[in-house]
């Protein structure tokens, strides 16, 4: 769901106050999720964070089966689009752990301050845990990143 972050233009008030707000659902609807139901390849534009912009595509195989990872693919604006919901969980000593380690004390400040409580509170809103066909427990994964 990375490739579907919230661009600029979008970022009212209003829609970071939703929760699930800060994910482009809306484009998942239109790019990806068609391409999903057909099975066959297709591509998508990707959101590259860093530039916060459309960069480059990414080219999905034709498949019988797609994994659509990231907090944010149990939205309900996208549907009961699901075979499996599987949550994977992880303890909050382990996730401060990867965050620090994959942006740094800057990054990691950010995510405290800002994503963390609004994932969180998507979860809770939206019982994404609860919904869940499968709930994989917090445990840390050394090497897992």
């Amino acid at each position: 769901m990375d490739d579907f972050f919230l661009p600029g233009e979008l970022r009212t008030p209003e829609r970071l106050r939703a929760p699930g707000g800060n994910v482009h659902y809306e484009r998942f609807l239109t790019d990806a999720l068609p391409g999903l139901k057909s099975g066959k390849a297709f591509a998508y534009p990707r959101f590259d964070c860093g530039a916060m912009a459309l960069r480059g595509e990414r080219d999905v195989p034709a498949s019988s089966l797609y994994i659509v990872e990231g907090a944010y693919s149990c939205h309900p604006a996208l549907g009961e689009y699901m075979t499996l919901r599987v949550f994977s969980d992880i303890t909050p000593e382990e996730q401060q752990r990867r965050i620090l380690a994959r942006n740094g004390k800057a990054g990691l400040d950010q995510f405290n301050a800002r994503w963390i409580p609004m994932e969180e509170r998507y979860f809770s809103y939206y019982a994404v845990r609860e919904k869940a066909d499968l709930i994989l427990p917090a445990q840390a994964q050394p090497g897992c990143r």
